[in-house]
């Protein structure tokens, strides 16, 4: 199997059956042998009626019903699970993503040597004020953080080597990581077409304006679980032991002041100076125990795996 199409969806009845069309025409004309995996995220229109019907006139077509809308994270998690081909390509189901890029994806996964290639809709048709600039910010912000040089995370059109999808998890909302979640794996090889963007056909978009305060929140999650997930003490320790510090100063000052400068001035328990002492004392403990509690999560995991393995030499040896 040279291709996997794996196509997240959500109400999209108008525009299946002139997408597999079209993803059909330039796979055979480019002599592919593949497969098209929709994922039914709950749809509540006829989408999952017309996908049962394209894949009882065309074996190739395989899909994923899911009981109620899971997020896309989830559908593309299942579409990976199921996906068998070498070269794994996600694409959105509505008509914003030409098939017709998916050749050369394929040839930059397989002659180029990239893990994984995103796609960057260098020219949106989308609102500027609702979409672009939000967009153009919160990118900014995903490649200062993550520190992959991608223009476009959100892009839908992706393609993938294949092990790359089966050793990746992708939960929550996490979807719009899938090149940084692949990157912290190890997989580091990340390259950038510049894809063609449709204008929407039919329907209107199913994200709105929350998506973008999710997507940063996210990113704050998975840069912390990138650098400190595996040795939480690091942070927290860090953090703990300059905030103790801090106290230590203040109760250092505070004692020498009282028994040797100000000795009949005010109680040490009025002035300002305590209560930063105590604040920081108490900080200081409670960050050293969430680092101590987090490390002790970490050992105690039944799969505490923390690598890939690229390859084994005389394992029967």
């Amino acid at each position: 199997m040279n291709l996997s199409i794996v196509i997240p969806l959500l109400n999209e009845e108008e525009s299946l059956t002139e997408l597999y069309h079209w993803i059909a025409n330039t796979m055979q004309s480019n002599g592919f042998l593949y497969e098209i995996i929709f994922i039914d995220d709950g749809s509540t229109d006829g989408s999952w009626k017309l996908i049962d019907t394209l894949s009882k006139e065309h074996p190739e077509v395989k899909a994923i019903r899911f009981l109620k809308n899971f997020g896309k994270s989830q559908a593309l998690h299942a579409g990976f699970a199921m996906a068998t081909g070498d070269v794994v390509i996600t694409m959105d189901a509505d008509l914003q993503d030409n098939p017709e890029e998916i050749p050369e994806l394929y040839n930059m996964i397989t002659q180029g040597d990239y893990d994984l290639v995103s796609g960057w809709k260098k020219k949106r048709f989308d609102s500027v004020v609702a979409k672009n600039l939000p967009s153009k910010l919160f990118n900014f912000a995903a490649r200062k953080t993550s520190g992959v040089q991608l223009n476009d995370f959100n892009c839908g059109l992706k393609a993938y080597r294949n092990d790359v999808v089966k050793t990746i998890e992708v939960t929550g909302d996490m979807h719009r990581y899938i090149p940084v979640l692949a990157k912290n794996a190890g997989f580091s090889k990340i390259g950038e077409k510049v894809v063609q963007h449709q204008a929407r056909k039919y329907g209107t978009t199913k994200f709105g304006a929350e998506r973008f305060v999710r997507g940063f929140l996210d990113l704050i999650t998975i840069w912390f679980l990138s650098r400190f997930g595996k040795r939480p003490m690091h942070l927290f320790g860090a953090w703990g032991a300059i905030m103790l510090f801090v106290g230590f100063c203040f109760a250092l000052y505070l004692g020498i002041d009282k028994l040797f400068i100000n000795t009949t001035g005010r109680l040490i328990t009025e002035r300002p100076e305590f209560y930063i002492t105590l604040t920081a004392m108490i900080l200081g403990s409670q960050l050293f125990l969430a680092g101590f509690i987090g490390e002790l999560i970490l050992r105690n995991k039944k799969d505490s795996t923390n690598y890939i393995i690229k390859e084994q030499l005389n394992t029967n040896a």
